[in-house]
């Protein structure tokens, strides 16, 4: 593993302009991302996390200052990522999509036959491999999306709000199944939620977002022996502190910026 971060990030600021009027979406970032790590955004809404991942992923263009992703050299792509929903291609069936970014890159068949139903059983899909997204509960959508960005094998996962629009029940199963698979693959991962218990389970490290401009205003480590469970975040003294700590900095990044 390389001592250089995987992801650094210097400066980084986004100004979108329309006709008389400018908005800074984010301004001056500059964090690292270890290799391997899972990093959680988190901050008020409309503080610019999206924007710092669709500019990392490439998506959007930013108006100063870089970022750098250390590439290990393999023949594979930088980055994936994984949105709340609408990330299928409504036309392709299950394995299709999932086999999609591994077609596109024309691997030899046998391979991406392989790498597609290793990921479909991963998350549970191989009965519903012929079957199309509509056909799919919201669910089974996100995770087909994680088994494509797996499949992939991408260096960095780039995952927005991918739970966000699933019921309790649901985000659990999935949290779950992502560290599993995150637990053999070690991709570094940067992973945005508005949930602060999503955040303590899933992650090393939460950045701390200011409200608009959006600015890393702390960065928590959170420091909870692997395999995790989630009682374990409820009842562990330290993570209870840290929630404090998290959901403090929320209600005042909110009350200032309505103020």
């Amino acid at each position: 593993m390389s001592d250089k971060p995987k992801i650094s990030i210097r400066d980084l600021t986004k100004v979108f302009y329309k006709k008389q009027s400018s908005t800074t979406a984010i301004e001056r970032i500059s964090i690292d991302i270890a290799e391997g790590e899972f990093v959680c955004l988190v901050g008020p809404s409309g503080c610019g996390k999206t924007t710092l991942l669709r500019i990392i992923a490439g998506l959007e263009k930013q108006s100063a200052g870089r970022f750098d992703i250390q590439k290990s050299g393999a023949d594979r792509p930088s980055q994936s990522m994984v949105f709340q929903e609408k990330g299928l291609l409504p036309w392709l069936t299950v394995e299709e999509n999932v086999a999609f970014g591994l077609n596109m890159r024309h691997l030899p068949k046998s391979y991406v036959k392989e790498k597609t139903q290793y990921f479909l059983a991963k998350v549970g899909l191989e009965k519903f491999a012929k079957m199309y997204p509509k056909e799919l509960s919201g669910g089974m959508k996100q995770r087909v999306s994680i088994a494509r960005a797996f499949a992939n094998d991408p260096e960095i996962l780039l995952m927005d709000e991918p739970f966000g629009a699933l019921d309790e029940q649901n985000r659990f199963i999935l949290q779950e199944e992502l560290l599993s698979i995150w637990s053999e693959t070690k991709k570094t991962v940067l992973f945005i939620t508005h949930s602060i218990d999503e955040a303590l389970y899933l992650s090393d490290r939460v950045l701390l977002m200011s409200a608009q401009p959006g600015r890393i205003a702390a960065d928590v480590r959170i420091d909870l022996p692997r395999p995790r469970k989630l009682e374990d975040i409820r009842s562990n003294p330290d993570m209870t502190a840290a929630f404090s700590k998290i959901w403090q900095h929320l209600q005042e990044e909110v009350q200032g910026s309505r103020e």
